[in-house]
């Protein structure tokens, strides 16, 4: 095993502190929630009372705290180790709900924080190195090369045809249309974000980037991706639950981004088929984790209603909306 990189290991602390104050922040925004609901109509009943609550502000500023490391942790290291790392928010809100909110975190739920930890940590100790890169006209280069060209075509044409031909005839009754939308473009979007974070970085140390073209468009780019991951987000939590959105997205979202960063960055051109398979096995953790973490999230406060009407888990579609009551409890279906 390599030693990691200091590149490496800022990013996994900037990875880290994003999750801690992502996983936080949803804490804190449901306790300002909770609160506003007390004195007027709940968020979900269209109050807005919420916006006169200090926590819940508290909480988006926390959110907001967690997503800037998020993003300085890209321009430092490889998606592929920054990525996968966003499970970890999902263990912070569970734990702190568990203690603040006091809504009971069962057995199977603490197996998949373990989870998620022990694929986490898999990951950072043979995660490959990041790249040399000293302009933003070398990312560009990257880009622009036949392989990621060739995949940015390929996901191009299918987000098209989810949007103009599945999505008008599909979209309220098969969730995967709407998550394939986020997932294709959320890999895009993570490139152009390590890209304008790379810029950023380099400008600080005194090499200004964006003086060159190339920034502009990697930020255009960031822009266009993020609005239609918002749009589509968006309806698929208006149509399905978000307690099987959540997961699904999760992973889609990050098999996508570790397979556009392996063809633009070529993450694993340097490390050996045992490191890669390695990665892959905590990365398989991590999603059982996610998996597990989700779907016995609800169990330990419903242990006392045992007696009353239960649902199966085969009764939660993964793919088809049957009609079945969306979640009110969120969790991070993290845009990068």
């Amino acid at each position: 095993m390599e030693e990691m990189s200091p590149d490496n290991i800022h990013g996994v602390i900037l990875a880290v502190s994003s999750s801690i104050f992502i996983g936080s922040s949803f804490i804190i925004k449901k306790k300002g929630l909770k609160k506003a609901g007390v004195s007027g109509a709940r968020a979900g009943e269209g109050g807005y009372g919420y916006l006169y609550e200090p926590w819940w502000w508290a909480g988006m500023i926390t959110m907001i705290v967690g997503e800037i490391a998020n993003f300085a942790a890209y321009a430092f290291a490889p998606a592929i180790l920054v990525t996968p790392l966003g499970a970890l928010s999902i263990i912070f809100s569970a734990v702190l709900a568990h203690f603040i909110l006091e809504e009971k975190l069962h057995m199977f739920g603490i197996l998949g924080c373990v989870l998620c930890v022990v694929g986490s940590t898999t990951i950072v100790l043979h995660a490959p190195h990041e790249q040399d890169i000293e302009s933003v006209k070398q990312v560009w280069h990257l880009a622009t090369e036949p392989g990621f060209l060739a995949y940015s075509a390929v996901v191009l044409v299918v987000v098209l045809a989810l949007i103009f031909y599945y999505e008008p005839r599909y979209g309220k009754t098969h969730m995967i249309v709407y998550v394939g939308i986020c997932s294709l473009m959320g890999s895009l979007t993570v490139m152009s974000v390590k890209a304008v974070a790379i810029a950023i970085k380099l400008t600080f140390s005194g090499m200004n980037q964006f003086k060159y073209f190339h920034a502009w468009i990697f930020i255009i780019v960031v822009t266009i991706c993020c609005i239609l991951q918002i749009n589509y987000l968006n309806k698929a939590l208006d149509n399905f639950n978000t307690a099987v959105i959540s997961p699904v997205y999760y992973v889609m979202f990050t098999t996508f981004t570790i397979l556009a960063s392996m063809i633009m960055f070529k993450d694993w051109a340097s490390q050996s088929g045992l490191q890669i398979a390695t990665e892959l096995c905590g990365f398989v953790t991590i999603l059982s984790g996610t998996f597990l973490l989700h779907k016995t999230k609800d169990m330990g406060n419903s242990a006392s209603l045992r007696g009353s009407t239960s649902h199966s888990p085969r009764d939660t579609p993964v793919f088809i909306n049957s009609g079945s009551s969306r979640s009110s409890n969120s969790t991070r279906p993290a845009i990068l």
